[in-house]
């Protein structure tokens, strides 16, 4: 008798339904998975029949063949137990066999004591579940929370094998798991603007970048406080809405970094080490994972010693960086990642890092500097929009009060800012998104703004796409102040944050 229960694979960050078909027949004992199956659900023969076996089930005799269709997908994951298990069990006859099981779905990881273990990628699995058609989505217990967040399927939370096959068979016993999550916004945590010293110029700056959404090269010597501004980001940035909760959470599930159950509703501050390779960085493996870019999607990603980066690393950013989405292609097919992230990097003047301090001499040579900085690439510096100074603190600095406003306050007028920017774009966009053609619609000049710009292409030899980025910074400073129109003091504000030596 064969028969057939719905599962789920993860491709890429969607899921897609996998019927897991078992059939017994007479034969020497044994047991055949077939369908692309990785290492892991090769082994699941042993757990399936430990996992049967210690919830007073008898494991049937016979040669068991399980397929999983369609067989043109790589399957991985242990997350096919609970289903092959369940297949097995009505195929034996411990489920009954008038019982339809195609309008639901399961997906758990079997314990050789018949316990069921969580798994990952089950918010895009309860989404496949709910486009699909599927009335009920039994997954791990720890899993639930994060499957409540699909509305349009009953969720059964699973503890243990033996619960499901007296739920299916009494029709009854397992409750649905009633709770959805919602988005709360705690208090923020970590370190406040007003907790740093001085540095007045680089927290304008960063507020300028959170309310535009801009990518910000800090360049200073050790011990400035690139770092520790850097980690004050996300206290500015706005709260995260609803769909930009359950998209983060969505790839974290997938990535198998879902540290709590529920929705995520902290920005992502991912900060790789220098040592990072492409393929964690991008994403990527056998069969596509989301890399560190897909991480920080709508939150920060931060580069620190941005030169130590391997060039062929760094260089990978400049697609993610224009397009918002990154495409990994692998043997085993393509994936597309979503990649809207802020990207925050730091970096000494020089190896050394005393390069025009005027306390201590540098002691790197022309050719070191040189090479320092011909690490980063003249495009992939086109796609930062602002380019900031950190000098050295004085003494005075160092022990005097903490001086400026704090976080709450300067999150204010970023909320308020990025309001402007999703009323006036038709797709929510913020300023950093803009396209090209839409730039002229959005950014349109005074006589004198549009004078100085002018003078500062011709003087400068100014790229298109720095061009374009000076607009789009100049209009989110100026929806900082509540303007219209672009002024020159937009412009020149905008033009101060270019790098000080022609790159471009």
């Amino acid at each position: 008798m064969a028969t057939t229960v719905c599962s789920a694979a993860i491709v890429g960050l969607d899921a897609r339904i996998v019927d897991v078909e078992a059939d017994v027949s007479r034969g020497l004992p044994k047991m055949f998975i077939v369908g692309l199956p990785d290492t892991a659900i090769q082994e699941a023969k042993e757990r399936v029949r430990s996992g049967i076996r210690n919830s007073c089930f008898d494991f049937p005799p016979g040669v068991v063949t399980v397929n999983l269709a369609p067989a043109d997908i790589k399957k991985e994951g242990s997350g096919y137990d609970l289903p092959i298990a369940i297949a097995i069990l009505q195929a034996r006859g411990e489920v009954h066999a008038r019982i339809d099981l195609r309008d639901k779905l399961f997906v758990g990881e079997l314990s050789l004591d018949g316990s069921i273990r969580p798994v990952p990628g089950v918010l895009s699995m309860a989404m496949a579940a709910a486009t699909n058609g599927k009335k009920e989505l039994f997954v791990p217990a720890a899993n639930a929370a994060e499957a409540s967040l699909v509305k349009g399927v009953t969720i059964y939370p699973v503890k243990h094998l033996g619960d499901v096959v007296d739920h299916l068979n009494a029709g009854q016993g397992m409750r649905a798991y009633r709770q959805r999550a919602v988005v709360t916004h705690a208090d923020r945590v970590g370190p406040d603007l007003r907790d740093v010293r001085g540095q007045e110029q680089v927290k304008r700056a960063l507020e300028i970048a959170a309310a535009g959404g801009h990518n910000v090269l800090m360049t200073g010597p050790p011990g400035s406080g690139k770092t520790l501004l850097a980690r004050c980001l996300p206290g500015i940035l706005p709260a995260m809405s609803y769909d930009e909760s359950l998209e983060v959470t969505k790839i974290y599930s997938v990535a198998g970094q879902l540290q709590r159950a529920g929705i995520i509703h902290e920005r992502p501050f991912r900060t790789p080490h220098h040592t990072t390779s492409s393929v964690a960085l991008v994403g990527g493996g056998s069969i596509p994972q989301p890399g560190e870019i897909s991480l920080a999607h709508r939150g920060v990603l931060f580069l620190d010693e941005f030169p130590e980066f391997a060039r062929i690393v760094l260089e990978s950013l400049r697609q993610p960086l224009e397009d918002g989405v990154v495409t990994v292609s692998r043997a085993a097919g393509s994936a597309a990642f979503p990649a809207r992230f802020m990207l925050v990097a730091a970096q000494n003047p020089c190896p050394c890092g005393y390069l025009y301090d005027e306390r201590r001499s540098c002691t790197c040579s022309p050719l070191q500097i040189l090479r320092y900085h011909k690490k980063i690439s003249g495009p992939l510096l086109d796609r930062i929009d602002i380019h900031v100074q950190v000098p050295r603190l004085d003494y005075d600095q160092l022990v005097g009060q903490p001086s400026g406003e704090p976080s709450a306050i300067v999150r204010e007028r970023v909320e308020a800012a990025r309001k402007r920017q999703i009323v006036r774009s038709t797709v929510g966009h913020t300023n950093s998104e803009f396209a090209s053609r839409e730039i002229p619609r959005y950014c349109q000049m005074d006589e004198g703004a549009e004078q100085l710009l002018k003078r500062a292409v011709d003087q400068f030899y100014l790229s298109g796409r720095v061009y374009h980025r000076i607009l789009k910074v100049a209009r989110t400073i100026a929806d900082l102040g509540g303007a219209e129109h672009l002024t020159s003091e937009h412009i020149a504000e905008a033009l101060q944050y270019r790098p000080q030596s022609p790159t471009d």
